[in-house]
């Protein structure tokens, strides 16, 4: 019984008793106390609404009813957060309107992203398909001073359930549209009086919808495989071993770049002659198109009472493996061929100590953490010889390869100088420690007055490294070579139909780099490190009104460390810090079953790092990191109300006005007091209505709609963030619905649902790639999915 006992505690303590409604697994009947949700925000286990911070609680029933994969199919439900992941390996966060986006492995991404307490890493790892989770708690605001490292904007803490008592057995069966199938088994059973197991396992496919035009082949099939065990003793004086390990194997198609342009494309393009995307024909031809990941995990919990105080020890080792190559211009011309590939390596480890306690005056904690990863990445470029051509025709008005190819042919000498492959390379390396100690403690004042003052100390050791060898391309050489030794070069200079000048920019053009053009690192790695300290403390001070409403305002700062731009050769950038003021307000209304949370928030950003397609002297753009001052004010609001027993309605929202403080983009446009491009406001609304005794169960219906309203444009058109068209607009407000009915019998054993994703089919162009507009005349889209409909199955014993 020792166990039971156990469990029915950490399930009090951990359980999220209610969020927006009742998941079809769980208890049908919604409690009457809709407000009482149990959260570790402050690494302390508290009611959600006595933590005085802007926070939003996702439960498992959520997930469920949004048939939600991952985190990145629930964006626009968690206003104020943004989660792309068109690239399961190459995700961007950002959390008010604060994200690097960045995939390079010289940067860290301001959201930090923990699973049961461990840092997710690098962003390629960061989004990966639900496993066994209850919870998800997203926290706004810099939250360095208890979760550490990379929270300047805010924190999303994924919570997964433990191994129980009792024997279970579930399958949940979801089948859509396009073939479109998730699968999730769980098995849970105690192996004895203190030990239980918990394993499950989780299989997503689709076959897109998508098909290249030419060939009829999808470009969107593929499968997310995942499985996780966890094992849980309790063990002698009352103490708790948690051990998870885990897996997942990602290998899809890469995401598909629909071209904008009919025919053959000309420089500058001409945005009112664009095809829609939403219905355009798709022709995408990288070769070896893919998006692969493997990724490995395990985490060791241990916690133990010592009476005048708890410790926690929290382990976590991290590895993955990640490949994309996809394409980048749109066509299956030949002669405007671009792809490239992202391959990452990366492996970490982290380990955090805890001991927390209650004086009756103050609760406390205090920790020390130690992180370190090693990361490898390679940033490739492939192309070919009648691309560059054009290119160079394009550019300056000098199509080399087929100038010299119809000088070889007038003299009957095949040059072979068209046609050959041209790929380049960047390999980057990085190795990071970092320490850090913290201490936490709410004072208790008064019976209703309470001040809690946190720091965190951290410092930041990392060393990195580039390496950008010359270009390869063996048979375009072999053929150069052939014709030096024919002494084809030298006749054409003898001839006058070039000057010595001319024939070295020929040669020059076709042997040296034209992406990763950056000196210092061609013949071998060039390398350089650096170490960061920050001290970021934290100070809240909450009131209780009465039993059910909470006022409180706080500021922090928030840090992360500073980095290198994964590529530009020798290119560091400095560590960002925010520091952020906030009021807010929790209110539960106890005779209405109404519940109102608000807060509003100001902060001023100093280095903000980001993403941004950049011309930096090379021929084809980049997408690097910039750093930019930045300052924003804003509100969240968050309403849950119970008007009936058998009704929950819901309503949270997010308004920011985030400009530029000072930033001048690579081009020398100035954006100072424009906007970053953060949609002012975001807002997501929900339903949930039970009709009981139906045959002998209970039906539910779940409605939710998400809106975000327009992208705030300014002057940096080069992003592809912002354009209006004669056929579609890039940046508009967008909007979703998503309806789920379903049936679940008295037993509770098994039930079935329908569910809409996307009910009125709302199609948008999320973002315009202009990597080779300004080169070949190739602009290509990105387009959100089509409405997804689907039924779902789930037997349990």
């Amino acid at each position: 019984m020792k166990l039971r006992k156990k469990v029915l505690s950490s399930s009090i303590s951990t359980a999220l008793l209610a969020c927006s409604g009742a998941a079809m697994a769980a208890d049908p009947a919604p409690k009457e106390e809709t407000h009482v949700v149990v959260v570790t925000a402050q690494n302390r286990t508290q009611q959600a609404q006595d933590v005085p911070i802007a926070l939003q609680i996702i439960g498992a029933d959520q997930i469920d009813k949004l048939a939600a994969p991952s985190l990145a199919e629930m964006n626009g439900y968690i206003p104020g957060l943004s989660v792309n992941a068109e690239q399961a390996t190459q995700p961007s966060l950002s959390l008010r309107g604060i994200g690097t986006g960045d995939f390079g492995i010289g940067t860290d991404a301001p959201v930090g992203m923990y699973i049961d307490g461990v840092y997710a890493g690098k962003t390629g790892g960061a989004i990966m398909n639900f496993n066994d989770v209850q919870r998800i708690e997203v926290l706004k605001g810099p939250q360095g001073t208890l979760f550490g490292r990379n929270s300047a904007a805010g924190a999303i803490s994924v919570v997964t359930r433990e191994p129980g008592r009792d024997t279970e057995l579930e399958a949940r069966l979801r089948y859509g549209r396009f073939h479109t199938r998730n699968v999730e088994l769980m098995a849970n059973t105690p192996l004895g009086d203190t030990t239980a197991l918990r394993i499950t396992a989780v299989h997503h496919g689709t076959d897109g919808w998508l098909k290249d035009a030419a060939t009829g082949d999808s470009l969107q099939h593929g499968t997310d495989n995942g499985l996780r065990a966890t094992l849980r003793w309790d063990a002698p004086a009352r103490a708790k071993v948690l051990l998870s390990v885990e897996a997942e194997k990602l290998d899809h198609m890469a995401r598909p770049a629909i071209g904008l342009v009919a025919g053959v494309p000309v420089v500058p393009s001409d945005p009112s002659t664009y095809l829609d995307p939403r219905t355009a024909p798709v022709y995408n031809d990288a070769m070896n198109n893919g998006e692969t990941r493997d990724f490995r995990g395990s985490t060791l919990r241990i916690e133990v009472p010592l009476g005048w105080a708890t410790f926690n020890s929290t382990t976590g080792y991290r590895r993955f493996d990640s490949r994309n190559r996809q394409d980048n211009d749109g066509t299956n011309l030949i002669t405007h061929y671009v792809d490239t590939e992202n391959s990452e390596r990366n492996r970490s480890w982290q380990q955090e100590f805890r001991l927390s306690g209650n004086t009756g005056m103050a609760d406390w904690v205090t920790g020390l953490s130690f992180y370190h990863e090693k990361a490898r990445q390679t940033s490739q470029v492939n192309t070919n010889t009648n691309t560059l051509d054009t290119i160079f025709g394009n550019v300056a008005s000098f199509p080399v390869f087929s100038l010299l190819e119809g000088a070889a042919a007038a003299v009957d000498i095949p040059a072979g100088l068209l046609g050959n492959p041209w790929q380049e390379n960047m390999h980057v390396e990085g190795r990071y420690k970092a320490t850090a100690i913290y201490g936490d403690v709410i004072w208790h004042l008064a019976p209703k007055l309470n001040l809690t003052t946190g720091v965190r100390y951290t410092r930041d050791d990392k060393r990195f490294s580039w390496y950008s060898p010359p270009r390869t391309a063996a048979g375009l050489d072999d053929s150069i070579t052939r014709l030096q030794n024919l002494g084809f070069f030298d006749a054409l200079v003898g001839m006058g139909a070039l000057t010595p000048e001319q024939l070295m920019m020929a040669l020059g053009a076709m042997t040296q780099n034209i992406e990763f053009t950056s000196a210092g690192a061609t013949t071998a790695p060039l390398s350089r490190k650096n170490r960061w300290n920050d001290t970021s403390p934290r100070a809240v001070l909450d009131y209780k009104l009465n039993d059910d409403m909470m006022v409180y305002g706080s500021i922090a700062k928030g840090y992360q460390a500073g980095g290198f731009n994964a590529l530009q050769v020798n290119a560091t950038y400095e560590p960002e810090k925010v520091w952020n003021a906030e009021v807010g307000v929790k209110n539960y209304y106890r005779q209405y079953k109404l519940l109102v949370n608000a807060s509003l928030y100001k902060y001023k950003f100093s280095n903000l790092q980001s993403l941004a397609l950049v011309n930096n002297g090379s021929a084809i753009p980049t997408y690097q990191v910039t750093s930019s001052d930045q300052e924003a004010h804003g509100l969240d609001f968050d309403m849950r109300w119970q008007p009936v027993r058998d009704l929950r309605l819901n309503m949270s929202a997010a308004y920011i006005d985030q400009t530029y403080k000072t930033f001048t983009t690579s081009d020398g446009i100035r954006l100072d007091g424009q906007p970053v491009g953060t949609p002012k406001w975001t807002t997501a609304l929900g339903a949930d209505y039970w009709v009981r005794g139906v045959a002998g169960g209970d039906l539910n219906f779940t409605l939710q709609h998400a809106y975000t309203s327009a992208t705030r444009c300014n002057a940096d058109a080069l992003q592809g963030a912002c354009l209006t068209t004669p056929r579609f607009r890039v940046g508009g407000a967008t909007q979703r619905t998503d309806l789920r009915a379903g049936y679940e019998a008295a037993s509770h054993q098994w039930a079935v649902a329908l569910f809409a994703n996307n009910l009125f089919d709302k199609r948008y162009v999320t973002s315009i790639g202009n990597m080779t507009t300004g080169l070949l005349g190739t602009p290509y889209a990105m387009v959100n999915s089509p409405r997804q409909v689907g039924v779902e199955l789930r037997v349990n014993m």
